[in-house]
């Protein structure tokens, strides 16, 4: 089934600056009977690519069902996926689409699901939406409050913990209102974690990517948990001033799922920690100041004369960007922190997948370079820690 000469591509343009995808009657036929869907589906229709979803493949494919996307042969498909619609698919944060996004034609209710070709007896649906209408509003105001415009354009210039959880409560308000207090886990974590981008304004006072609220990691983390520096902890490599100061008056915590700080002696350079058995050091590493590691044999490193922060992995001799600097890595740590406690109240480990996703997003909100895949460094292969780890579900950093 084709939609390419009924789709109405010169309607009503989206936010996105593409035409609604509309579909005719006849092209509805007999996959949609729930009445609003159809009344939704035939106008205002349905957007191209948000920030969050893309329904494309309907424009390009028009309606088909699970059983016809699969093939399915065997008739392995549950009866219940048999007949669901394809009409779209939730972005990765990378950009490619993971899940499928259904609608119940009888029902108008969507769901998401893995495609598993080889194995479609294995697939099931995750609740997303009561309807059409109600999908369209989620997923426009995800994208206003990550872009502050429209009915979070209020926030822009506003950052900190009031800001955060005033964000938080409004687009929980409006997840609630419109699933009558059963939020599915998508938007209860879009909801939750990703106004937490709006702890940080970007810095002026402390000259770092950000300027984090004074005390945030103490307040969080608990005072005694938080190690602060000074000068004589410092090699003299380390020169970079903003980087300095933040070490001696705000700290970084001494432990953190997969982080732990050196403590038990001044900071040292990547030659002198070498001296202890590694080899093979990257170039530079007279300048590279170890601040403590990660998991797998990891060291994560300043750069004492820019401020980077970058990991030094031992057995791949490979040197990567793991943050832009210091300010950007604490807030990473306190991101982390954070969403364990967010997930002990609200379950949002029930849907692991989906979290690693928006606490990527989250970050890259907030830190690009933590999660661009850009070539960066001599022998950089694109791989970076902090995404790879939230997408760990077997490691289980992000449970309670």
């Amino acid at each position: 089934m084709s939609t390419t000469d009924t789709v109405d591509t010169a309607g009503t343009a989206d936010p996105f600056g593409t035409a609604m995808i509309v579909l005719t009657e006849t092209e509805l036929g007999a996959y949609v009977t729930h009445a609003p869907s159809r009344r939704w589906l035939t106008g205002p229709g349905l957007p191209g690519v948000g920030g969050l979803l893309t329904f494309e493949a309907l424009r390009r494919d028009g309606l088909r069902t699970v059983a016809d996307s699969t093939g399915d042969p065997d008739s392995r498909l549950s009866p219940e996926l048999r007949d669901q619609l394809v009409i779209g698919g939730l972005l990765g944060a990378a950009g490619p689409e993971t899940e499928s996004v259904l609608l119940d034609g009888s029902t108008g209710e969507i769901s998401t699901t893995y495609f598993l070709h080889d194995r479609p007896d294995l697939m099931d649906r995750r609740p997303f939406a009561p309807s059409l209408e109600k999908l369209v509003r989620f997923a426009t105001a995800a994208d206003e409050l990550a872009a502050l415009r429209g009915q979070f354009a209020a926030y822009a210039g506003r950052f900190g913990p009031q800001a955060v959880a005033e964000a938080s409560r409004q687009l929980l308000a409006l997840y609630e209102e419109g699933t009558g207090g059963d939020v599915p886990p998508f938007w209860k974590m879009a909801a939750v974690i990703r106004p937490l981008a709006l702890v940080a304004g970007r810095g002026t006072v402390s000259e770092l990517a950000l300027d984090l609220p004074l005390r945030l990691l103490d307040e969080e983390f608990g005072a005694g948990a938080i190690v602060r520096f000074e000068d004589v902890d410092f090699p003299p490599t380390l020169t970079h001033e903003p980087t300095r100061r933040f070490l001696r008056e705000v700290g970084l915590p001494e432990e953190v799922v997969w982080f732990t700080l050196d403590t038990d002696m001044p900071l040292r350079t990547l030659t002198e920690y070498a001296e202890e058995g590694s080899v093979d050091l990257p170039e530079g590493a007279d300048r590279l100041i170890r601040l403590g590691h990660l998991l797998e044999d990891t060291s994560l490193v300043i750069d004492g004369t820019t401020g980077a922060i970058l990991c030094w992995s031992e057995p791949d001799t490979t040197l990567r960007p793991l943050n832009a600097d210091i300010s950007t890595l604490g807030f990473t740590l306190w991101l982390i922190h954070r969403e364990q406690t967010l997930d002990a109240e609200h379950g949002l480990t029930e849907a692991y997948d989906q979290l690693a996703d928006t606490m990527t997003r989250t970050l890259a909100a907030v830190d690009p370079l933590a999660c661009n895949h850009t070539l960066l460094t001599p022998g950089d292969d694109g791989w970076r820690y902090w995404p790879e780890v939230f997408e760990d579900q077997a490691g289980g950093g992000l449970y309670a």
